[in-house]
């Protein structure tokens, strides 16, 4: 079964962290996806940029509109996704825990809904 982990984490705690701290989070991080490719685990990850530097994009009545910024009012925001294949929700549940950025945010896991083909 395939889960994604998304990554949530305050911005405010990167920006608090010295270059060598940073350097060896990436470190850790890029172990770690290498530690799922080995396990069979990993099927993507992608780290996002800053949340500035993101819009929200909403189609109300046929209109598109856009804003600045991610939408959730919240302290923590995404910061980057793992889509990884887990035999349960167990396993995706230790798998998220050792992703690094657990230390200073959270991992939502959620399974992947799959859209029947017949419709």
């Amino acid at each position: 079964m395939k889960y994604l982990c998304q990554v949530f984490f305050e911005p405010s705690a990167l920006e608090a962290m010295s270059a060598e701290e940073k350097r060896q989070l990436d470190r850790d991080s890029l172990a770690y996806d290498r530690q799922l490719i080995e396990s069979g685990h990993m099927i993507a990850a992608q780290a996002l940029q800053h949340p500035k530097t993101a819009v929200t994009v909403r189609v109300r009545s046929g209109e598109t509109a856009m804003t600045d910024g991610p939408f959730a009012e919240t302290k923590e925001q995404l910061g980057g996704f793992i889509l990884i294949d887990a035999k349960d929700l167990n396993d995706a549940v230790r798998v998220a825990a050792g992703i690094p950025l657990a230390k200073i945010g959270s991992i939502e896991v959620r399974p992947i809904y799959a859209i029947p083909a017949e419709m």
